[in-house]
């Protein structure tokens, strides 16, 4: 399965209410969206027709989120009768939205792909889903930090062991997609400043010149599951539901680890 047959599929499993998109290239993932939508790139050339209520957004993902209110457009402005209700002043208050789906293929170098996550999960929670491109690249050469070939990955295939080292909360999958599979996360965390904290020793320890050592489960992709079999698995219907009726981190997330486990890297 082709990575954007993929994403089409994950936005109907997801059922998602809002999609944030980072990198929009010529749109041809932004197309598959049918949500209120944000999508950002400081050099975007979108060349086909999309069919959803979008801020497009041409700037860096870090000047982005740098913003006061990045998510404005998918919240729909201020709430002032809710707090007036409360007794309290309406200035300055605004209704948290959370991310449903949102889909990283930036700057193919693992740390702009890492504070991507760190801004993202700040707007996400336990039930988001958050998805990284280019994550399984096919040859040493393709992931090359400095690019030299026509397809390329870059080394943002990093995330995974850094993922996983780091964040050990998170449940993390490897999809099989063609070209260069994808990682999806759950279980994001708002207030885990883990990454955030430990972001200049991540990028001492894995900032490495090229040729990278990509390891050999990556190239030959040994952890990746197959798209259709975490597409038709059992526990998106429960968790759009327990979403959707507001279940909590300490409720919520548990049973979907266990459904999770046969899928995850390292489970």
């Amino acid at each position: 399965m082709k990575r954007h047959e993929f994403l089409r599929d994950l936005h109907k499993v997801t059922a998602n209410r809002n999609y944030l998109e980072i990198g929009v290239n010529d749109g041809r993932s932004l197309k598959l969206s049918r949500v209120p939508s944000i999508a950002i790139d400081p050099a975007f050339k979108v060349v086909t027709e999309i069919k959803c209520d979008v801020h497009l957004v041409k700037a860096t993902s870090d000047d982005f989120f740098a913003r006061e209110n990045p998510l404005a457009h998918l919240r729909g402005g201020r709430h002032p009768l809710r707090n007036l209700a409360r007794g309290r002043s309406p200035v300055g208050y605004w209704k948290r939205t959370t991310l449903d789906l949102s889909f990283i293929d930036g700057m193919h170098l693992f740390e702009y792909a890492l504070r991507d996550f760190i801004n993202v999960e700040k707007h996400s929670d336990w039930a988001s889903v958050i998805v990284f491109d280019d994550m399984l690249p096919r040859s040493v050469d393709e992931a090359a930090r400095d690019r030299h070939t026509n397809a390329w990955t870059g080394d943002v295939y990093k995330l995974v062991e850094i993922l996983n080292r780091h964040r050990p909360d998170l449940v993390t999958v490897l999809v099989d997609t063609e070209p260069t599979g994808q990682l999806v996360v759950f279980g994001a965390d708002p207030s885990n400043t883990v990454l955030k904290d430990k972001y200049d020793e991540i990028i001492a320890e894995f900032e490495v010149p090229d040729p990278q050592k990509v390891p050999e489960t990556i190239l030959e992709r040994v952890p990746a599951v197959r798209p259709e079999t975490l597409l038709s698995a059992g526990f998106w219907r429960p968790l759009v539901r327990a979403r959707n009726i507001g279940a909590g981190r300490s409720r919520g997330l548990p049973p979907l680890r266990r459904a999770l486990a046969e899928y995850a890297v390292g489970g």
